[in-house]
Protein backbone atom coordinates (compact mmCIF):
# COMPACT_ATOMS: atom_id res chain seq x y z
CA UNK A 1 0.00 0.00 0.00
CA UNK A 2 1.21 3.48 -0.91
CA UNK A 3 1.63 5.74 2.14
CA UNK A 4 2.33 9.45 1.56
CA UNK A 5 4.22 11.22 4.36
CA UNK A 6 3.80 14.99 4.44
CA UNK A 7 7.23 16.60 4.08
CA UNK A 8 6.96 19.88 6.02
CA UNK A 9 10.72 20.41 6.23
CA UNK A 10 11.48 18.79 9.57
CA UNK A 11 10.67 15.70 11.61
CA UNK A 12 11.61 12.06 11.55
CA UNK A 13 10.06 10.92 8.28
CA UNK A 14 12.98 8.71 7.23
CA UNK A 15 12.81 6.50 10.32
CA UNK A 16 9.02 6.26 9.95
CA UNK A 17 9.47 5.33 6.28
CA UNK A 18 11.86 2.52 7.22
CA UNK A 19 9.39 1.19 9.79
CA UNK A 20 6.54 1.38 7.27
CA UNK A 21 8.56 -0.60 4.70
CA UNK A 22 9.16 -3.31 7.30
CA UNK A 23 5.41 -3.32 7.94
CA UNK A 24 4.77 -4.01 4.25
CA UNK A 25 3.94 -0.50 2.99
CA UNK A 26 5.29 1.48 0.05
CA UNK A 27 6.03 4.85 1.70
CA UNK A 28 7.05 8.10 0.03
CA UNK A 29 8.04 11.42 1.61
CA UNK A 30 6.41 14.12 -0.47
CA UNK A 31 5.85 17.85 -0.84
CA UNK A 32 3.33 17.17 -3.63
CA UNK A 33 -0.17 18.12 -2.44
CA UNK A 34 -1.81 15.96 -5.12
CA UNK A 35 0.11 12.86 -4.03
CA UNK A 36 -0.70 13.57 -0.41
CA UNK A 37 -4.38 13.85 -1.24
CA UNK A 38 -4.52 10.76 -3.51
CA UNK A 39 -2.52 8.12 -1.61
CA UNK A 40 -4.50 5.32 0.09
CA UNK A 41 -3.07 6.51 3.42
CA UNK A 42 -1.56 9.89 4.30
CA UNK A 43 0.62 10.31 7.36
CA UNK A 44 1.95 13.28 9.32
CA UNK A 45 4.98 12.18 11.35
CA UNK A 46 6.90 14.58 13.46
CA UNK A 47 9.06 15.68 16.32
CA UNK A 48 9.72 19.20 17.53
CA UNK A 49 7.58 22.33 17.56
CA UNK A 50 3.92 22.30 16.53
CA UNK A 51 3.91 25.90 15.29
CA UNK A 52 6.96 25.32 13.05
CA UNK A 53 5.45 22.11 11.66
CA UNK A 54 2.11 23.83 10.96
CA UNK A 55 3.95 26.66 9.21
CA UNK A 56 5.87 24.15 7.07
CA UNK A 57 2.64 22.44 6.00
CA UNK A 58 1.05 25.76 5.12
CA UNK A 59 4.02 27.10 3.15
CA UNK A 60 4.17 23.97 0.99
CA UNK A 61 0.44 23.85 0.30
CA UNK A 62 0.17 20.59 2.24
CA UNK A 63 -2.25 21.90 4.87
CA UNK A 64 -4.91 22.48 2.22
CA UNK A 65 -4.36 19.00 0.79
CA UNK A 66 -4.68 17.40 4.22
CA UNK A 67 -7.86 19.35 4.95
CA UNK A 68 -9.33 18.33 1.59
CA UNK A 69 -8.41 14.73 2.32
CA UNK A 70 -10.13 14.88 5.71
CA UNK A 71 -13.26 16.43 4.18
CA UNK A 72 -13.43 13.64 1.60
CA UNK A 73 -13.22 10.96 4.30
CA UNK A 74 -9.87 9.49 3.26
CA UNK A 75 -7.62 7.91 5.94
CA UNK A 76 -5.12 10.18 7.70
CA UNK A 77 -2.78 9.20 10.55
CA UNK A 78 -0.73 11.53 12.74
CA UNK A 79 2.28 10.46 14.84
CA UNK A 80 3.49 12.52 17.85
CA UNK A 81 3.57 16.15 16.64
CA UNK A 82 1.61 14.86 13.65
CA UNK A 83 -1.19 13.83 16.01
CA UNK A 84 -1.10 17.26 17.68
CA UNK A 85 -1.42 18.91 14.26
CA UNK A 86 -4.82 17.22 13.84
CA UNK A 87 -6.15 19.55 16.55
CA UNK A 88 -6.54 23.33 16.78
CA UNK A 89 -4.87 25.73 19.19
CA UNK A 90 -1.73 24.58 21.00
CA UNK A 91 -0.24 25.90 24.23
CA UNK A 92 3.11 25.41 22.50
CA UNK A 93 2.11 28.23 20.15
CA UNK A 94 0.32 28.41 16.85
CA UNK A 95 -2.55 26.32 15.61
CA UNK A 96 -2.88 22.95 13.94
CA UNK A 97 -5.29 21.85 11.22
CA UNK A 98 -8.33 21.71 13.54
CA UNK A 99 -9.56 18.53 11.88
CA UNK A 100 -10.42 17.03 15.28
CA UNK A 101 -12.19 18.75 18.19
CA UNK A 102 -10.02 19.97 21.05
CA UNK A 103 -6.65 21.58 21.53
CA UNK A 104 -3.12 20.76 22.67
CA UNK A 105 -1.78 21.49 26.14
CA UNK A 106 1.45 21.08 28.06
CA UNK A 107 1.76 17.76 29.86
CA UNK A 108 0.99 18.31 33.53
CA UNK A 109 3.52 16.08 35.30
CA UNK A 110 6.60 16.37 37.49
CA UNK A 111 8.77 15.01 34.67
CA UNK A 112 8.54 16.87 31.38
CA UNK A 113 9.27 15.92 28.70
CA UNK A 114 7.46 12.61 28.90
CA UNK A 115 10.33 10.50 27.60
CA UNK A 116 10.58 6.73 27.49
CA UNK A 117 8.43 3.62 27.67
CA UNK A 118 4.91 3.59 29.06
CA UNK A 119 2.07 1.08 29.21
CA UNK A 120 -0.91 1.63 26.93
CA UNK A 121 -4.42 1.43 28.31
CA UNK A 122 -6.73 0.91 25.35
CA UNK A 123 -10.05 2.43 26.39
CA UNK A 124 -12.06 1.94 23.20
CA UNK A 125 -11.96 -1.05 20.90
CA UNK A 126 -10.23 -0.04 17.68
CA UNK A 127 -8.51 -1.85 14.82
CA UNK A 128 -5.58 0.57 15.09
CA UNK A 129 -4.66 -0.70 18.57
CA UNK A 130 -6.02 -4.23 18.29
CA UNK A 131 -4.36 -6.59 20.81
CA UNK A 132 -2.13 -3.82 22.23
CA UNK A 133 -3.77 -3.13 25.60
CA UNK A 134 -1.12 -3.31 28.33
CA UNK A 135 1.79 -3.19 25.89
CA UNK A 136 4.68 -0.72 26.25
CA UNK A 137 5.32 1.97 23.64
CA UNK A 138 7.87 4.79 23.42
CA UNK A 139 7.03 8.46 24.05
CA UNK A 140 9.02 11.68 23.57
CA UNK A 141 6.87 14.80 24.03
CA UNK A 142 6.06 17.74 26.29
CA UNK A 143 2.60 18.52 24.87
CA UNK A 144 -0.44 16.33 24.30
CA UNK A 145 -3.96 16.69 23.02
CA UNK A 146 -6.77 17.52 25.40
CA UNK A 147 -9.09 15.42 23.25
CA UNK A 148 -12.79 14.95 23.81
CA UNK A 149 -13.39 11.66 25.57
CA UNK A 150 -15.41 10.41 22.62
CA UNK A 151 -12.40 10.29 20.30
CA UNK A 152 -9.68 9.20 22.77
CA UNK A 153 -9.07 5.48 22.32
CA UNK A 154 -5.98 4.95 24.52
CA UNK A 155 -4.20 6.62 27.41
CA UNK A 156 -1.15 6.26 29.63
CA UNK A 157 -0.37 7.33 33.16
CA UNK A 158 2.40 9.93 33.45
CA UNK A 159 1.71 11.86 36.62
CA UNK A 160 -1.91 11.81 35.49
CA UNK A 161 -3.76 10.66 32.42
CA UNK A 162 -2.21 11.47 29.03
CA UNK A 163 -4.13 10.74 25.83
CA UNK A 164 -2.03 8.25 23.84
CA UNK A 165 -4.23 7.73 20.77
CA UNK A 166 -7.35 9.16 19.14
CA UNK A 167 -9.61 7.96 16.37
CA UNK A 168 -12.56 9.59 14.65
CA UNK A 169 -13.73 7.77 11.55
CA UNK A 170 -10.89 7.86 8.98
CA UNK A 171 -8.75 10.23 11.11
CA UNK A 172 -6.45 8.83 13.80
CA UNK A 173 -3.37 9.77 15.76
CA UNK A 174 -0.89 8.24 18.17
CA UNK A 175 1.15 10.36 20.59
CA UNK A 176 3.83 7.69 20.91
CA UNK A 177 6.42 6.72 18.30
CA UNK A 178 5.64 3.37 16.59
CA UNK A 179 8.96 3.56 14.72
CA UNK A 180 10.79 3.52 18.08
CA UNK A 181 8.53 1.02 19.85
CA UNK A 182 10.03 -2.25 18.61
CA UNK A 183 7.70 -5.17 17.79
CA UNK A 184 4.71 -3.42 19.37
CA UNK A 185 5.26 -0.38 17.16
CA UNK A 186 5.56 -2.62 14.12
CA UNK A 187 2.19 -4.12 15.03
CA UNK A 188 0.69 -0.62 15.31
CA UNK A 189 1.86 0.19 11.78
CA UNK A 190 0.54 -3.12 10.40
CA UNK A 191 -2.75 -2.39 12.15
CA UNK A 192 -2.74 1.13 10.66
CA UNK A 193 -2.41 -0.26 7.15
CA UNK A 194 -5.34 -2.62 7.76
CA UNK A 195 -7.36 0.15 9.44
CA UNK A 196 -6.83 2.49 6.50
CA UNK A 197 -8.25 -0.09 4.11
CA UNK A 198 -11.47 -0.20 6.15
CA UNK A 199 -11.71 3.42 7.34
Amino acid sequence: MRVALADYGAGNQRSVCSALRRAGADPVITEDPDELERAPLALIAGVGNTAAAARGLEERGLAAALLARARSGRPLLGICVGMQLLFGESEEGGSGLAILPGGVERVHAARVPHMGWNELRVTTRTQLLDDLDGRDVYFAHSYACAAEASIAVAEVDHGGTVVAAVEHGPIAGVQFHPERSGPVGAQVLRNALAWSRNA
